[in-house]
């Protein structure tokens, strides 16, 4: 686990750059813009997966020196996995459609960023107003977990339990939210080189401000240029995924519980949360 420390000034916190290298580059501007420093940067992992682009995503990740958390992606990668380990079901759409990205990445990665990768942590944690947080990529306790607002609460509680923390920050699931549990909190910041199943083209991600009374969450959404990554993942051959970056739809929904399915197309709408 990697300890950041007391912050007192405004984090920015994304997920999934999904070899997405025009949204990584537009996530970068916007920190920039934000005055927000690459040590106040943290990415919940799965750098590399469904678009065109990974080694220079990775390349981008790593030259930025912000702070990332290992994901399944990562870590499959980084040990010559057979697969991406993201816990599709076997023989699902899900599954069928990541093999192709995989391959293609798995051909494009070299040993040094292999190398890197297998250095990041497995959890970032930080105190911020006298809270406790911690950052993982699908649970405390399973790499590829699948963390949706709809989740058991009581499995949750549990997790931020064991992570002896005030706040959980989740990521893999792909879809930004935040919730109170019994005086807890379970936040996903969004990924930002897919959509949200949403119906839009842009991606997510959010930012946690210690200035008032009491930390201060809010989700942003990340507008970029995606019809250059669009074409790019579309010539490479994961097409599905290039229509998906435009019409912000996802190519499968297996893995979605019944209410994100319910969901699907429609816009979100995500107040900030006082913690």
């Amino acid at each position: 686990m990697l300890e950041l420390g007391d912050i007192d000034q405004e984090m920015l916190v994304f997920g999934g750059p999904y070899s997405n290298l025009a949204a990584t580059t537009a996530m970068r501007q916007r920190a920039r813009d934000a005055g927000i420093a690459a040590d106040r940067v943290i990415c919940t992992g799965d750098l590399v997966a469904y678009c065109a682009e990974p080694a220079e995503t990775l390349e981008l990740i790593r030259d930025w020196g912000i702070h990332v958390v290992m994901g399944n992606c990562e870590e499959a990668l980084a040990f010559n996995e057979p697969d991406c380990g993201c816990g599709f079901e076997e023989g699902s759409s899900c599954s069928t459609l990541a093999s192709t990205w995989y391959r293609y990445a798995d051909l494009r990665v070299a040993s040094g960023l292999r190398r890197w990768m297998r250095g990041l942590s497995r959890s970032i944690a930080f105190e911020m107003s006298g809270m406790r947080f911690r950052a993982v990529h699908g649970s405390l306790s399973s790499i590829n977990a699948f963390v949706f607002a709809s989740s058991d609460a009581e499995a949750k509680i549990a997790q931020i339990r064991e992570a002896s923390a005030d706040v959980v920050i989740g990521g893999h699931s792909g879809i930004p939210f935040g919730q109170r549990i019994d005086h807890c909190f379970w936040l996903n910041a969004g990924v930002i080189g897919m959509p949200a199943n949403d119906g839009g083209s842009h991606g997510w991600y959010m930012l946690i401000d210690p200035t008032g009374e009491r930390p201060m969450v809010s989700w942003h959404r990340l507008e970029y240029d995606y019809e250059i990554s669009r074409d790019a993942t579309i010539a490479a051959g994961m097409i599905e995924y290039g229509q998906a970056l435009a019409s912000g739809l996802w190519p499968s929904i297996d893995i979605l519980p019944d209410t994100e399915r319910r969901q699907r197309g429609q816009p979100l709408h995500l107040p900030p949360l006082s913690l």
